[in-house]
């Protein structure tokens, strides 16, 4: 059986894994949650990449992981392309904003991209925004909000901060630009926001449509690993889960939003 490692700074990337899991079931996922360094959104490059390397190393070592999932918006952002020089012989898979897709599924040309700070500011993530812009066939109108601390509250179930957090970004966000058209379609540039969706889709109304990058990354994995279709009705393989900090609340989140309940190892920091 293959096995796939995932990362992220603590239970975002659970959204993907859920997506992977569904796309290749016949896989055996190491999630490795690194929830004593997170946010990674508010660290500096240096310290995203150092922990990248160190968590691709264990992976390889303690479970030799045949693939990597970089399930982070932010580490993808600034430390997949160190990672690809490190270790040349492991295919990477990255995540980033979901922009490709909200160019087309906007009617109106206008869209909001939610992020964390260290995403929003990459070079990465500005080469996308161009490219982007450069093969649309229309004019875009793309408007970016930084959202500090929405990770860190829906990393702590904390239903109350991810209201007030996501509320007060939203409102910045809408505010931007006030002469121009209302956005139609907002992309969650951080792995963790799927997991607000119900909050978001509350306060930005049925007509805004929101994009996440789960789905394509997962199909991205099985292509690039040429690993066939998964049968129909096919049972996911078991998951590993582990974790730098508190193991409990990447078990809950687990059993919460993916509804596995393997038991989460915490790993030295």
């Amino acid at each position: 059986m293959i096995t796939i490692g995932v990362f992220d700074s603590g239970v975002g990337g659970l959204s993907v894994l859920r997506a992977l899991r569904a796309e290749l079931p016949q896989v055996h996922f190491v999630y490795l949650a690194d929830n004593a360094h997170a946010p990674y959104g508010e660290r500096s490059a240096e310290a995203i990449t150092e922990r990248a390397q160190r968590i691709t190393e264990q992976l390889r070592t303690d479970h030799q992981i045949q693939a990597l999932v970089v399930a982070c918006n932010t580490a993808t952002a600034l430390a997949i392309d160190d990672l690809r020089q490190t270790h040349p012989d492991l295919p990477f898979i990255g995540v980033e904003p979901a922009l490709k897709p909200a160019a087309t599924l906007s009617r109106n040309g206008h869209i909001g991209v939610i992020a964390t700070h260290g995403t929003v500011q990459s070079a990465r993530f500005a080469q996308l925004l161009g490219a982007v812009k450069d093969a649309a066939d229309r004019p875009l109108n793309i408007r970016c909000q930084p959202c500090d601390g929405l990770a860190d509250a829906i990393e702590r179930a904390d239903a109350q901060a991810v209201l007030e957090r996501a509320t007060h970004h939203w409102e910045q966000l809408r505010r931007q630009e006030p002469d121009k058209p209302a956005i139609d379609t907002l992309v969650l540039g951080c792995t963790h926001y799927p997991f607000a969706c119900e909050t978001l889709q509350v306060l930005c109304g049925p007509g805004v449509v929101l994009v996440d990058t789960a789905d394509p990354v997962a199909r991205r994995t099985r292509a690039l690993l040429r690993l066939p279709a998964p049968a129909s009705g096919a049972s996911p393989a078991p998951v590993t889960l582990l974790s730098t900090g508190d193991h409990n609340s990447l078990h809950s989140a687990a059993a919460r939003w993916l509804g596995i309940g393997p038991a989460a190892r915490t790993l030295a920091p």
